[in-house]
C-alpha cells in the first residue's frame, strides 16, 4: 500500500447523495481479482452511454477533472453491498480521500485497507467546500493525515480516523505488514 502523509490537489464534486458500491462500479465488473483496469469501470453506468462513448456531462469525463485525487461526494457515501472492488475503482482512478459527511462502515474499512481516506466533515463544511468549488473549480485542498486535518482556503477543519489506521497508512503498511515490523519480538516470544 502506498505511504500516505499529506496530498494538495484539486478536488471533484459529486453532489449526490446516497452513492452505493453498486453505483461506484457495477456488478459485471466484480468478477477480477486485479486491480488494474477498474479505473475504466469508475462510476461506469454514469460515465458512459450503452453504446460505451464517454458522457460528455459526467464531472469525470470533463478534462479538469483529470489528476485530481480527492473526491467531494454527497452524504452516505459507500453505502449498499461490501465490494472491495469501491475502493480498489476509486484508487485505480487516483483518488486518495473521499469527502463526505458519512460512509457506510463496511465500505470505510475497505477504504483504510486500500490506501484511500475517508473524511467525515460536518454539514456545515461540507456545504462550504461545495460552494467554494462551484465558485472556484480549480481550488486545492490539502489533506495532512498526521494533522488529521483538511485544509481549504477557509481554514483548517479536523477530521477522525482511528489510530491504528492512521499509523498503517502514514507508514505505507496494512495489518499484515504493520504485524510483520514486530517479526523480531515474535521469534523472541516464540523462543521463550
Amino acid at each position: 500500500m502506498p505511504q500516505f502523509t499529506s496530498i494538495t490537489s484539486r478536488a471533484i464534486p459529486l453532489p449526490v447523495n446516497d452513492i452505493d458500491t453498486d453505483q461506484i462500479i457495477p456488478a459485471r465488473f466484480l468478477k477480477v481479482t486485479d486491480k488494474n483496469g477498474l479505473a475504466d469501470a469508475l462510476f461506469f453506468n454514469w460515465r458512459y452511454h450503452d453504446g460505451g462513448s464517454p458522457k460528455a456531462d459526467f464531472i469525470l469525463n470533463q478534462p479538469a477533472s483529470g489528476g485530481a485525487q480527492i473526491l467531494l461526494a454527497g452524504d452516505n457515501f459507500g453505502c449498499g453491498s461490501s465490494r472491495e472492488h469501491a475502493p480498489w475503482a476509486l484508487t485505480s482512478y487516483g483518488f486518495r480521500a473521499v469527502i463526505s459527511t458519512s460512509f457506510a462502515d463496511i465500505f470505510r474499512n475497505n477504504a483504510l485497507k486500500n490506501g484511500l481516506i475517508p473524511i467525515i466533515v460536518d454539514e456545515a463544511t461540507h456545504k462550504m467546500l461545495f460552494d467554494l468549488l462551484a465558485e472556484v473549480p480549480s481550488t486545492e485542498l490539502t489533506v495532512d493525515l498526521a494533522a488529521q486535518t483538511l485544509v481549504t482556503p477557509h481554514g483548517s477543519f479536523p477530521f477522525p480516523i482511528d489510530p491504528f489506521n492512521k499509523t498503517c497508512l502514514l507508514n505505507g503498511v496494512d495489518e499484515l505488514g504493520y504485524i510483520l515490523g514486530f517479526e523480531k519480538e515474535i521469534a523472541e516470544f516464540e523462543k521463550r
